[in-house]
C-alpha cells in the first residue's frame, strides 16, 4: 500500500521524466511552465490511489496519470483566459506570460498530449477507459458553458449551480478514481462506488475553493482572493445569501453584482458584510462537511478492507480541511 506522500513523490517523477519541449518553441514553452510548476496534482494521486486499492501495479495507471493531469491543466490555460484571472499558482497565468492566442493554442496541444498518454497503455480495459475520459471531457465543457451562462442570469438555483460545480470539476476527480479502478480491474460495483466517492470529493473541493475564493489570503491561495465577486460570479456563496437576504440585501447584491468598478475592492469589502451578517460561510461549512461525509459513505461500501483504503480516506480529509 502506497501513502499519500508515496504517490504524491511518484507522480512527481513521472512528470520529473517527462520532456514537454519541441518546435516551434512558443508552442511547448508555455506546457513546459505550467506542468513543470506542479499544483496540488490531486487527480493522477487520486488515480494511482484507486488502481492501488484493487491491488494492480500502480505502474500500469502512470502514462494515464500523465494525462489526466496534463487535460486538467489544459482547462486551466483555457479558463483562465476566459475569466482574466491574473494569477495562477502564485506565478502569471500563460494568457498573461505570453498572449491570449498562446493559451488557447497550447491549452488546444496540452489536450492531445492527454490523449497521447492514455493511448500509451495497452490495457484489456482501455476501450473503457477511454470511454470515461471522453465523456469527462464533454462534460466538463458543458458546465463551463452553464458557468458562463449563469454570469447572465440573477435566478440560478442551488439546484442548479451544484449541477454545474459537478460537470465542472467534480466529474474530473471522479473520472480520475473511475479510471483507476478500471486500472486495477475492480467489479462494476466497486467502481460505481468509487467514482461516486469523486464526485462527492469533487463537489466539497469545489464549494472549498468558493469558500478560499472569498475567504482566502492569497500569499497562500495561490491567486486573487475574492476574484469570484469581482467578476460577477453566481457561487454557492451569493447563491445562498441571495435566498437567505432580506429585501435590501437583496437588492444591494443584486446591484453590486451587476456592476464592474475598476477598484473593485470595496465591492468585495461590501459583499463580504452581507455575506458575514447573513452567516453564509459558516452555513457553507456545514455544506461542505455533509458532502464530505457522503463521501466516506461511498469510500467505506467499497469491498476492500478497510486498511488499504486509509490512503484516499487521508486525500478526503486533506482536501476538506484545505486552506489553498
Amino acid at each position: 500500500m502506497y501513502t499519500f506522500k508515496d504517490l504524491a513523490q511518484k507522480v512527481s517523477q513521472y512528470f520529473a521524466a517527462e520532456v514537454f519541449d519541441g518546435t516551434p518553441h512558443n508552442l511547448y514553452e508555455p506546457i513546459d511552465y505550467t506542468l513543470a510548476d506542479g499544483g496540488k496534482r490531486i487527480r493522477p494521486i487520486l488515480m494511482l490511489a484507486a488502481t492501488d486499492l484493487f491491488g494492480a501495479d500502480i505502474e500500469t495507471a502512470r502514462y494515464g496519470a500523465v494525462g489526466i493531469e496534463t487535460f486538467h491543466n489544459f482547462t486551466l490555460l483555457h479558463d483562465d483566459l476566459m475569466d482574466q484571472s491574473p494569477i495562477r499558482r502564485g506565478k502569471p497565468t500563460v494568457y498573461r506570460k505570453w498572449s491570449p492566442n498562446t493559451a488557447i493554442l497550447s491549452g488546444d496541444a496540452m489536450n492531445i498530449l492527454a490523449w497521447r498518454y492514455f493511448l500509451k497503455t495497452p490495457h484489456p480495459r482501455l476501450h473503457e477507459i477511454l470511454q470515461v475520459f471522453e465523456k469527462t471531457s464533454m462534460e466538463i465543457c458543458e458546465g463551463q458553458q452553464y458557468d458562463m451562462d449563469f454570469e447572465q442570469r440573477n435566478d440560478v438555483r442551488i439546484s442548479e449551480y451544484m449541477e454545474m460545480i459537478r460537470l465542472k470539476t467534480a466529474v474530473l476527480l471522479g473520472c480520475a478514481l473511475k479510471i483507476g479502478a478500471l486500472y486495477g480491474n475492480a467489479t462494476d460495483g466497486d467502481i460505481e462506488l468509487i467514482y461516486n466517492f469523486g464526485i462527492k470529493l469533487g463537489l466539497a473541493f469545489q464549494l472549498r475553493d468558493d469558500l478560499l475564493d472569498a475567504y482566502g489570503d492569497v500569499n497562500t491561495f495561490g491567486k486573487q482572493t475574492g476574484t469570484d465577486i469581482r467578476d460577477n460570479k453566481k457561487t454557492y456563496l451569493l447563491i445562498h445569501a441571495i435566498d437567505k437576504a432580506s429585501e435590501s440585501q437583496r437588492n444591494r447584491l443584486l446591484q453590486l453584482f451587476s456592476t464592474t468598478p475598476e477598484n473593485a475592492d470595496n465591492k468585495v469589502r461590501e459583499v463580504l458584510d452581507i455575506y458575514n451578517d447573513l452567516g453564509i460561510r459558516q452555513d457553507l461549512e456545514y455544506e461542505i462537511a455533509d458532502i464530505h461525509n457522503d463521501a466516506i459513505r461511498s469510500l467505506d461500501s467499497i469491498s476492500q478492507p478497510d486498511e488499504r483504503k486509509n490512503t484516499l480516506r487521508e486525500i478526503a480529509n486533506m482536501l476538506l480541511n484545505r486552506n489553498v
